[in-house]
């Protein structure tokens, strides 16, 4: 028997029985064998989990936003997540014994394709690799940007996605990285990956802004930090809530553009040579900084999940559970032992 954790119902999770087998010996085949992995922990989303706990995915996005290992429906009963790392426990020789990355759910055990995990990179532990699927969209994300030697960029948003892609264009030669957010919390964990902080950026001139706070008001801030011909790349995705948008003002004097950057597709310019596996073991080999253990804030074990994202989804889950304005990413613990 294998256990996952449920959105049961609005803010409301259990742990309950799951399908084991996602690729049965049907399936199998020479090049593509079934692997069994033993859960060692998982991260959870915040942004995107916390829309599906709370029952914000609009009907018209039900299909495009299954996870690939999804089990049941929007709304609810559904088991979805999409940042499990194991060991696997069976399969071919290369993969024996090996921590692997999987898009799949909170859940104790599992069989999928080989092809669907990744084998973590030297260097990169278990329990920081609950990253990856971040780091994936922080690595889109700047993809869509195409930020340039120099740019000045700003960051709007410093949760998990805001913050490496933060990193990640600090690290451009000759660029001017500002990363804001309204919460004052943030500025330990921007400057220990070496970014300057800040709650009111004055700039106006930026090349670059990207978004990624999740709330519509910071939406607007972009607008006010682009310079003239800036270009805002919008990575936040804000479910079945309306976004009211300021386009007089400035926005056509200064010939801004809007961008959409979504990680379920690849950036047109990569596709002739790029596949999904390709983009994820760059993600996993970008996580080998120590200092990207700043982002996990907190731990819980598995049992005590719907506790755990009744918390971070706004309820309040008391002393025992993370506080969400606190909370960057949140790991869950399979096995302490």
């Amino acid at each position: 028997m294998t256990n996952a954790f449920w959105v049961t119902g609005p803010l409301e999770g259990a742990i309950r029985e799951a399908t084991f087998d996602h690729h049965p010996p049907a399936m199998a085949s020479a090049d593509n064998p079934a692997v069994e992995v033993q859960a060692l922990y998982s991260g959870i989303s915040r942004g995107t989990e916390a829309l599906v706990f709370s029952n914000q995915v609009p009907e018209s996005e039900y299909q495009t936003m299954r996870a690939p290992f999804q089990e049941g429906d929007f709304p609810f009963p559904v088991k979805y997540g999409y940042a499990s790392v194991g060991q696997v426990i069976s399969g071919p020789d290369e993969l024996a014994g090996q921590k692997v990355f999987c898009l799949f759910p909170h859940q104790t055990r599992y069989r999928v394709p080989a092809t669907a995990v990744v084998p973590l990179p030297e260097g990169l532990s278990a329990g920081r690799a609950v990253l990856a699927a971040n780091m994936e969209t922080a690595v889109n994300g700047l993809w869509d940007a195409a930020p340039r030697i120099g740019d000045r960029i700003a960051v709007v948003g410093l949760g998990v996605v805001g913050l490496l892609v933060a990193w990640l264009a600090s690290r451009i030669p000759g660029t001017r990285v500002t990363a804001v957010d309204t919460n004052p919390g943030r500025q330990a964990v921007a400057e220990s990956l070496g970014l300057q902080f800040t709650t009111r950026c004055q700039q106006d001139d930026n090349d670059l802004v990207i978004h990624a706070s999740g709330h519509p008001a910071g939406l607007e801030t972009a607008l006010q930090l682009a310079g003239m011909e800036g270009r805002i790349i919008e990575m936040s995705w804000y479910g079945s809530k309306t976004v009211p948008l300021s386009l007089g003002s400035g926005f056509h004097s200064r010939r801004l553009t809007i961008r959409s950057s979504q990680v379920g597709h690849l950036n047109p310019a990569q596709v002739p040579r790029w596949q999904y596996r390709d983009r994820m073991a760059l993600a996993l080999d970008l996580l080998r900084d120590n200092a990207l253990d700043s982002l996990i804030t907190g731990e819980s074990d598995f049992d005590s999940l719907p506790g755990v994202m009744a918390a971070l989804a706004g309820g309040s889950g008391g002393k025992d559970f993370p506080s969400a304005s606190e909370t960057l990413c949140h790991r869950i613990i399979y096995n302490r032992t």
